[in-house]
């Protein structure tokens, strides 16, 4: 029962393949199995409930009850009761119209189509609804209708649920990569691809590219490769505007289309099928193991699903040149109409597309995943560096934040905490110039080094530890001890007032700290100016009293009041005679 199912499944798809034609647009129109069409309405499903005001999710609960209603409506079955998923007509309709814009057929429209297709020869009904109902829903199993030397296409899981994941993983985009170049219109099958192996091409990219689609009314591999040839062949005139949202990720975008580029060279280069289909998967599994080591769960699933694949290709080819040699010309998806030439394909390498859509349509006729949360899971493994995302999160648009959610609590208590931190002011080397720079805020040492009026002593305090005998002080004992110079002894004491209260306001300029005249120096400089003043006037008093050929007197050691240190007052004369005039100008160039 088992093998006649499969071949029965086997011959109604034939069938199709061969008539296709007569209702079809498109001769590389595609077949969607049990996981694809599950697939498409988990996709379908999230989307209407976005559209009704909902999140772009479903359950899978949801989704499972939608499945089991959608085959029994198609199939035009007796429901088993009135129970239908919520929004199932709008369900129904966006299904369809997915399969459509999308170039695809499930296996119910098969069974459809079969039936208006058929000639004579072939039996009126292969399979029956029912039958087909149980196969959908995994109830049957057809792995022995297969031929020995083709392998299963179902996942071994004998070393472990994730290795069987992975498997599963790299084979479908094995064959997404082979569906998009029979049939480019796939929107699955480049969700599946577009970042695999990795292209910095994630769910923001994935986006603005089913944005683009949308506004164009495209597919999406139409969007991509119309901008890439744009950038790279438009010119200034036709090239995408810089407002454009793809011109953020040219070089992801350059990358995906370059590859299968690559791919479609071997195609139409290669005569041979088999010969070319070798190729085709050592090229894809190039790309996926790239940087994998030989130990890595991706790259033994690639190697082992490459090696499969080369098998099922060069035996379907054996079988198509059997048929052809024993009277079956076989059908070719290249099939020229009076009105065209090339219509739907391309000439070069339609033997290997011919094989190609062989291999797809036994891929559809697997059964189903057992496990249907592997498959509609959201988290999927990561193959070469890629985010691991399923289509449902690819598809569905990354979160955009309007302003209105308050930010998570961790995230405000973090913030305030590196506010109140100190920051650490970096050393800036300034240069002679810098007495013209202007800072924003002067730092708190430079506050206390230039105090206001307000903040000046009413009193000075002497320091009994460092007691620095100034200029002033000195000229100022010099002027007591001699009685020559009585009214200089009167002015010392404003002379001394005069230059603190200089010395205080200069203090507030701010250029006259930055060259290195501080307060001190400052005052000092003055006092000093009126001290050579005076030194000056007393030197030349002393002169008037004495002859010019007379030596100058010694300088007397006295003490300012009698406490203090020894002071020098006059300077030790030379024991050499002076001749006339020497005097006057000795002490003028010692001034």
């Amino acid at each position: 029962m088992m093998e006649d199912l499969g071949d029965r499944l086997k011959m109604m798809v034939k069938t199709f393949r061969r008539e296709c034609y007569r209702v079809l647009p498109s001769e590389r129109t595609t077949v969607h199995g049990a996981d694809g069409m599950l697939t498409v309405l988990q996709l379908v499903t999230a989307e209407v409930n976005k559209q009704h005001g909902r999140e772009f999710k479903v359950a899978l609960s949801d989704v499972l009850m939608a499945w089991k209603c959608l085959l029994l409506d198609k199939l035009h079955l007796t429901p088993p009761g009135p129970a239908r998923s919520q929004n199932y007509e709008f369900i129904l309709e966006a299904y369809t119209s997915f399969l459509k814009r999308s170039n695809t057929v499930d296996l119910v429209d098969v069974l459809s189509l079969y039936k208006q297709l058929r000639v004579d020869s072939d039996p009126e009904e292969p399979v029956s609804p029912i039958q087909l109902f149980e196969f959908l829903l995994g109830k049957t199993e057809v792995q022995e209708t297969l031929e020995p030397s083709v392998p299963s296409t179902t996942p071994s899981s004998k070393h472990g649920p994730y290795r069987s994941q992975v498997k599963m993983a790299v084979r479908r985009v094995f064959f997404a990569y082979l569906d998009l170049l029979v049939n480019s219109k796939n929107d699955v099958a480049l969700s599946l691809t577009l970042d695999v192996p990795s292209r910095t091409l994630g769910r923001t990219a994935f986006t603005d590219v089913k944005h683009s689609a949308r506004n164009n009314n495209t597919s999406l591999f139409l969007a991509v490769t119309s901008f890439v040839r744009a950038i790279q062949l438009g010119g200034k005139g036709y090239a995408p505007p810089p407002s454009d949202p793809l011109r953020k990720h040219v070089k992801g975008l350059s990358d995906f289309v370059q590859f299968l580029d690559n791919l479609e060279d071997i195609l139409g280069e290669s005569p041979d099928p088999g010969a070319c289909g070798a190729q085709l998967c050592a090229a894809i599994k190039a790309a996926l193991v790239k940087g994998c080591s030989s130990g890595d769960e991706v790259y033994a699933a690639a190697e082992e699903t490459a090696r499969e694949l080369k098998e099922r290709i060069c035996h379907l080819h054996q079988i198509q040149k059997d048929k052809a040699h024993g009277g079956e010309t076989g059908i070719s998806p290249a099939r020229p109409k009076a009105y065209a030439v090339n219509h739907a394909t391309a000439y070069g390498g339609r033997d290997t597309v011919k094989v190609l859509i062989a291999l797809l349509d036994e891929e559809a006729l697997a059964p189903p995943c057992p496990n249907k949360a592997d498959l509609l899971s959201e988290d999927q493994p990561t193959l070469n560096g890629s985010e691991g995302t399923s289509i449902l999160t690819l598809f569905r648009s990354p979160e955009v934040s309007i302003g209105s959610s308050p930010e998570p609590l961790k995230n405000r208590v973090q913030g305030r905490q590196d506010l109140l931190k100190p920051k650490v002011r970096q050393c800036v080397i300034r240069s002679q110039f810098a007495c013209t720079y202007k800072d924003e805020e002067l730092p708190l040492n430079r506050v206390l080094d230039f105090p206001s009026t307000s903040q000046l002593p009413a009193c000075e305090y002497s320091d009994p530890k460092h007691k620095v005998a100034t200029a002033v002080d000195q000229e100022c004992s010099s002027a007591v001890e001699d009685q020559t110079t009585g009214n200089l002894a009167s002015e010392c004491p404003k002379e001394k007032k005069s230059g603190v209260q200089q010395g205080c306001l200069g203090s507030r300029c701010w250029n006259v700290q930055k060259k290195g005249a501080g307060p001190h120096k400052r005052s000092q400089t003055g006092v000093q100016q009126q001290s050579k003043t005076s030194k000056r006037k007393q030197v030349d008093s002393e002169q008037q009293g004495r002859s010019e050929n007379e030596p100058p007197e010694k300088k007397k050691i006295t003490s300012i009041h009698g406490n203090g240190p020894a002071k020098i007052v006059g300077k030790v004369s030379s024991k050499k005679k002076l001749i006339a005039g020497q005097v006057k100008l000795t002490s003028f160039f010692r001034i």
